[in-house]
């Protein structure tokens, strides 16, 4: 029973499998991808939050020391997909590491950081949407843009679901096509970024910057754990590699490019803000716009609803996608029903797969608050980074694998820190969200034992 847990996944086997994709994705669709998985709400909320409750105007070097573990992480993410470009990103660098049954664990987690992280983007999408046309004067019924909460006068959160439904079609005309539509609005909402930040670089007021650390070196550590999860997103890059052209170089520099960008981008940002308004005074969900209202430019305000909005879109757009490539992979592989490894003959796209975790999003995002759920997308997300900083570990004493272009420096102490990082920042999730990640990965178990396991050999 042990060597069938614990087989390892071949290679060859997943990149035949995969070769029915169409390898059409370029070095800038990749970077585009992955600025548009990764920039969304978070940088238009977390740094007022995070700096009034915590760092204060010194929140910039709690996100270069996010950015520093991000890089830790993604130097292993850039090896691994370069030794393995196949969908499913680390289910299954995880198969064929550790074996099936961990790689099947691996891809249970990101399951829930998928299908969850998309629901909740689209109810945040909805309160946006809902906030522009408040600000025209057009009130959207009370019932139909919230979650089902009969008490609260909530039935259904309708433009949540139709922005997903949008994003269904948009994918199910190929990756082409999405490809285009994501980077029109990658470059929407960097203009709105950098309207905002040369703006706010006229409203500066030095003394704002005093004190530079109130919370201490401390609270600077503690702010760098709370905008970690600003940063995600770029593993869905990895997920691309059957649909990317010269995947071995393409990916990783793709990877740190986005990274890159997005690091540069919230530290200018987080530096405007707190030099325009004192942190003592940005305890708002939409500090960005208080900062505009502050300094008597409201109107300028409806550029960040508009650069939310297209942020959100491409946050759901490229996590759909991702998420139906981890499913087809699952199907691909025997762990789940084969036909959802089936790819479409004309667009090229698994639809079954892409068709369940569009439903499964629509279900949750339509009809259930996830307020008190969202933070199960980072546990979920934190152990799939675990296994891929061990998996490198695992993958140096492999000599049956093919020789990657890129290697993580330092082996093997960058892996290890970037292992205790990641179980660091897990010990600061609350133990409700354990519980119910806890029972999640039981199912989990049931299902790979009732299905899963049959299937291998």
């Amino acid at each position: 029973m042990k060597e069938k847990l614990f087989k390892k996944a071949d290679f060859k086997e997943f990149a035949a499998g995969d070769a029915q994709f169409e390898k059409i994705l370029t070095r800038g669709n990749l970077i585009s991808m992955g600025i548009g998985a990764i920039i969304g709400t978070g940088i238009f909320i977390l740094p007022g939050i995070v700096a009034y409750g915590t760092t204060g105007p010194s929140i910039t070097i709690s996100f270069i020391l996010a950015a520093i573990v991000c890089i830790l992480t993604a130097m292993c993410f850039a090896e691994l997909s370069s030794t393995f470009p196949v969908a499913g990103s680390t289910y299954s660098y995880g198969s064929i590491i550790f074996g099936q049954f961990p790689g099947w664990l691996i891809g249970w987690a990101l399951c829930l950081e998928y299908t969850l992280g998309v629901s909740a983007v689209s109810s945040g999408f909805s309160a946006y949407f809902v906030s522009l046309f408040n600000s025209f004067g057009v009130v959207l019924p009370k019932a139909l843009v919230g979650p089902f909460d009969p008490s609260k006068g909530t039935f259904i959160n309708l433009p949540a679901i139709i922005v997903l439904i949008l994003i269904y079609l948009l994918l199910r005309r190929g990756i082409q096509a999405s490809a285009r539509m994501n980077t029109v609005m990658v470059f929407v909402k960097i203009a709105v970024i950098l309207t905002f930040i040369v703006i706010g670089l006229f409203y500066i007021k030095p003394g704002n910057y005093h004190p530079y650390f109130p919370h201490g070196g401390l609270g600077v550590v503690k702010g760098a754990a709370l905008v970690f999860f600003a940063y995600l997103g770029f593993d869905v890059i990895p997920s691309s590699a059957p649909e990317v052209k010269d995947p071995q170089k393409n990916i990783p520099i793709s990877i740190m490019v986005s990274l890159a960008v997005c690091a540069i981008l919230y530290v200018i940002l987080s530096a405007v803000l707190t030099g325009m308004v004192n942190y003592k005074d940005l305890n708002y969900a939409d500090p960005v716009v208080y900062a505009l209202n502050f300094v008597k430019l409201g109107k300028v305000a409806f550029l960040i609803t508009v650069g939310a909005l297209a942020g959100m879109f491409t946050m759901m757009l490229n996590t759909v996608y991702g998420g139906s490539r981890l499913i087809y992979a699952l199907g691909r592989d025997g762990m789940i029903p084969n036909n959802f490894g089936k790819i479409d003959s004309k667009a090229k796209t698994p639809i079954l797969a892409l068709n369940t975790i569009t439903i499964l999003a629509i279900l949750l995002g339509g009809f259930v608050s996830l307020n008190e759920l969202t933070s199960l997308v980072n546990i979920g997300t934190l152990v799939s980074f675990t296994f891929v900083a061990l998996g490198i570990i695992k993958l140096r004493h492999r000599s049956d694998v093919p020789k990657s272009d890129f290697k993580v420096p330092f082996y093997p102490w960058l892996p290890i820190i970037s292992v205790v990082l990641c179980v660091l920042l897990m010990t600061q999730v609350s133990i409700n969200s354990w519980i119910a990640f806890i029972a999640w990965f039981l199912i989990g178990i049931i299902v790979y034992f009732c299905y899963g396991y049959r299937k291998v050999n």
